[in-house]
């Protein structure tokens, strides 16, 4: 894991983001190479690389902040998700959950949704 003066997240990202929603233990802001338009990124404040080295009140407050952001927005449908360790594609090396906006006809056929990070096993039906 990187340290927090290596973590571009820590050193670049946090310092210069409007946030979205703010806790004790994370942040909300928009996406600097967004899916689409409002896609969010919730990141806790200490800099950690995996799911797994979160305390489960950084975890449950994360989920608290997705939970919010989607309850104000009803309407609204999402792909929510994580990329935890470099094999499951994490590039960045400090957790974040992923809120990406979905729109009506936004893709041809979006059912599977994120079964597509594996396209051969995806469709199921």
């Amino acid at each position: 894991m990187p340290s927090v003066t290596e973590c571009v997240f820590c050193t670049k990202v946090l310092p210069q983001r409007a946030f979205e929603a703010e806790t004790d233990n994370c942040v909300a802001f928009l996406d600097g190479y967004p899916c689409s338009d409002g896609h969010m990124l919730i990141v806790p404040k200490r800099c950690v690389s995996r799911v797994w080295e979160l305390s489960l009140a950084e975890w449950l407050e994360i989920n608290a902040v997705c939970h919010a952001i989607a309850s104000g927005n009803p309407d609204q449908e999402w792909n929510i998700g994580l990329n935890d360790g470099s094999t499951a594609g994490q590039t960045v090396p400090h957790v974040h959950l992923h809120m990406i906006p979905r729109t009506e006809g936004d893709v041809r056929d979006p059912r599977g949704g994120v079964r597509w990070v594996k396209p051969d096993q995806a469709r199921y039906w």
